[in-house]
């Protein structure tokens, strides 16, 4: 397994992530976790083999060295039998010596079968710690490529809102508030002049009503004052 090749990698993709092109590092580090997974598949299946294959040959072990108890149980009634003269001395002792050879032979495979269930312990073990590296490695770049995503998000969000300020021109803007005031000041001036306009018109209209009510007192006057026969 390529682990610390592909660590490599993948840290590689985090410090370029400062380029402009951020989905690089994003493809590169979910590549990287999808083969780290990979392995980890491969690591669990090797572990459970080489588990499997210790526990069967510790069972061996075990197996034989009962078979050597069981010889030596054999051989005691053997001798047990000599005792009781139920069998004769030379096939007694020839029984006894066979059984007792069997279960050497039987205590030496089992230490040779618990020789080799040890390798295979070690063996798991080695593989066990590859699967801790393997899961410590793959929740650190999940946890790693959550960040970069966001960081994508954010600069994403950021390169918008700047490009549309980079849009707008400061110069036009400020041209545009000024037409914007002199349109404002223009019809300022001319509802100004409507309205002295208006109010000229109005004083015009009182001074020939008030000229026409004067004539018409003078005349309501002499008009009296013929009646009164002054």
């Amino acid at each position: 397994m390529n682990i610390f090749k592909r660590i490599f990698r993948i840290g590689q993709a985090e410090i370029h992530a400062v380029v402009d092109k951020m989905e690089d590092p994003i493809k590169m580090t979910e590549q990287g976790i999808r083969e780290m997974k990979e392995d980890l598949d491969l690591a669990m299946e090797a572990y459970a083999k080489v588990k499997a294959l210790a526990i069967r040959t510790h069972n061996a072990a075990g197996k034989k060295r009962e078979e050597a108890a069981d010889y030596e149980n054999k051989a005691v009634l053997l001798l047990q039998k000599l005792q009781k003269q139920e069998l004769e001395t030379d096939q007694a002792e020839r029984l006894a010596k066979e059984a007792l050879h069997l279960k050497k032979q039987s205590l030496l495979e089992a230490d040779e079968l618990s020789n080799q269930a040890d390798v295979h312990d070690e063996s798991a073990n080695e593989v066990h710690k590859n699967i801790e590296v393997l899961k410590y490695n793959i929740n650190k770049w999940e946890t790693e490529l959550t960040t970069i995503k966001a960081r994508v998000r954010v600069a994403n969000a950021t390169k918008g809102v700047n490009k549309q300020l980079a849009k707008m021109d400061a110069n036009s803007t400020i041209s545009m508030l000024e037409r914007m005031k002199e349109k404002v000041e223009e019809d300022e001036a001319l509802a100004k002049a409507y309205g002295e306009m208006a109010q000229k018109q109005t004083s015009v209209s009182d001074e020939i009503d008030q000229a026409l009510n004067e004539n018409a007192d003078d005349a309501d006057l002499e008009a009296l004052k013929k009646q009164l026969g002054m």
